[in-house]
């Protein structure tokens, strides 16, 4: 006796949930922030707030591990600026207090996932 079901439904029927209705439940204002080489000292870079981020491409980085995907989500943020920021060395006690600076700007607290509920 098999106990797989396949359920089927008419177009014109109702459906369970909406996803093309839902809304971010704030602004999602783009983070701009000063990164410049010596030969553009105030160079403005922005980064997408991270509930703006398509999630497809940070769950691949993800995979990697923290490094990993730290830096995905900072490819994915940049989007076109990813490459010019990347030109300037960059030390890392400045990329810390980047990534908690951009945090707090998205409403999280540092050492909190970007897939974190409010709950």
């Amino acid at each position: 006796m098999s106990t797989t079901r396949t359920a089927t439904r008419a177009d014109d029927e109702v459906f369970d949930f909406n996803l093309n209705a839902v809304e971010a439940e704030s602004e999602l204002k783009p983070f701009v922030f000063l990164w410049g080489s010596k030969t553009e000292p105030n160079r403005r870079m922005t980064m997408q707030h991270m509930e703006a981020l398509n999630v497809w491409p940070l769950m691949s980085a993800i995979e990697g591990g923290d490094i990993s995907a730290t830096l995905g989500l900072f490819r994915i943020a940049l989007g076109d600026d990813w490459d010019e920021f990347r030109k300037t060395p960059l030390p890392q006690h400045k990329m810390q207090a980047l990534f908690k600076a951009y945090q707090k700007h998205c409403g999280q607290q540092p050492g909190e996932s970007a897939a974190s509920s409010d709950s």
